[in-house]
């Protein structure tokens, strides 16, 4: 059996490569180039995953897909911002550059599995009807909110060693096997963003400034002025720039208008969520209302709710009780237990 080893140079992907090799595999390392920063921060990245194959006697090759990755997703990246959304680059990245591009390149080179270092866990149905993406078994690191774009065709090839693991077994398993990078710290920030900031990556990339416009409230009137629709997203409250005398809250982007909505912090919640451009994992077809759990964005708590298909790309959630800042751009994920039901692209939350 041969395993195609996603390694991005930190330790996941170095101890993932470790268990597939210790099991018998024969491992292919390599780590996908995306995006060339100024300072080439990332050099060493590459360098680590280099210095762990070699430790582990296993070939490692690099593949440029520096333009698919910015067609696929800092292109979107980037219109979703203009167009007043906060998007998951990630869950993008995941979809279009990790299990595409890198499950064609298993093809290619006659590989059995496609194995990164994703806390999560995938499962033979009982049923035997194909497989289950799970969270991981350690909740705190889970990480099956951003793959819940998998294809469930490709489930079958895919490995997730680490999702039966603590993260502090992990760093001992790294220690144990000589690598350099056992105490790297885990990557914080986007990958093609390391400095955190979005508006000025933005700005760059267009090579534009964006308009001025209005803060308003909800009933219209203005409040003052906003520095660009890009700089907002829905339940900020920190760096708005004006003083009103008491705390207000980003509760609407109108890109038509240009026109940041603001609003007390009761008025960010809401129980009903629309999400679009859906990916269902465990059935073909919500036929009758379901009874799952769904979160509203990576770190957030799941909370009990109904979810109703509306027709091949949409669904409508119900939450039991209301939810703080439903963002459009973030993804809407269902759980039953600890199965990824699907989920889908938040569009136009309302009350």
């Amino acid at each position: 059996m041969k395993a195609l080893i996603a390694m991005s140079g930190g330790v996941d992907s170095s101890v993932a490569a470790k268990i597939m090799s210790d099991k018998g595999y024969e491992c292919v390392g390599c780590t996908m180039h995306l995006y060339s920063h100024k300072d080439e921060y990332k050099t060493s990245d590459k360098k680590d995953a280099k210095e762990v194959s070699d430790k582990l006697g296993i070939p490692f090759y690099i593949y440029n897909y520096e333009e698919e990755f910015k067609n696929n997703v800092i292109e979107q990246f980037v219109r979703s911002y203009e167009e007043g959304k906060t998007p998951n680059p990630c869950i993008e990245c995941n979809k279009c550059m990790k299990f595409d591009k890198l499950f064609e390149k298993m093809k290619e080179l006659g590989c059995d599995k496609l194995v990164t270092g994703h806390y999560a866990r995938i499962e033979k149905r009982e049923d035997g009807k194909g497989y289950y993406l799970k969270k991981a078994l350690d909740e705190t690191k889970d990480q099956s909110y951003v793959l819940f774009r998998l294809s469930k065709d490709i489930l079958p090839y895919i490995e997730f060693p680490l999702g039966s693991y603590e993260k502090t077994k992990i760093r001992e398993l790294a220690k144990d096997s000589g690598f350099s990078n056992a105490d790297k710290g885990d990557s914080q920030d986007i990958c093609f963003i390391p400095d955190g900031d979005y508006a000025g990556f933005i700005k760059e990339y267009r090579n534009t400034s964006f308009k001025e416009g209005n803060f308003v409230d909800k009933e219209g009137n203005v409040l003052g002025k906003h520095k660009g629709i890009i700089n907002y997203t829905i339940g900020q409250r920190k760096g708005l720039g004006i003083a009103l005398g008491k705390p207000m809250y980003v509760v609407e982007i109108n890109t038509e208008k240009n026109e940041v909505v603001l609003g007390d912090n009761k008025d960010l919640f809401t129980n009903v969520v629309y999400a679009t451009d859906i990916n269902l994992l465990t059935v073909d077809k919500i036929e009758e209302p379901m009874r799952i759990k769904a979160k509203i964005r990576y770190k957030h708590k799941e909370s009990q709710a109904l979810v109703y298909q509306l027709d091949e790309n949409n669904i409508k959630v119900v939450f039991d009780a209301p939810q703080r800042a439903i963002t459009p751009g973030q993804s809407l994920v269902l759980y039953d237990g600890d199965i990824v039901v699907g989920g889908g692209r938040i569009i136009l939350p309302k009350n």
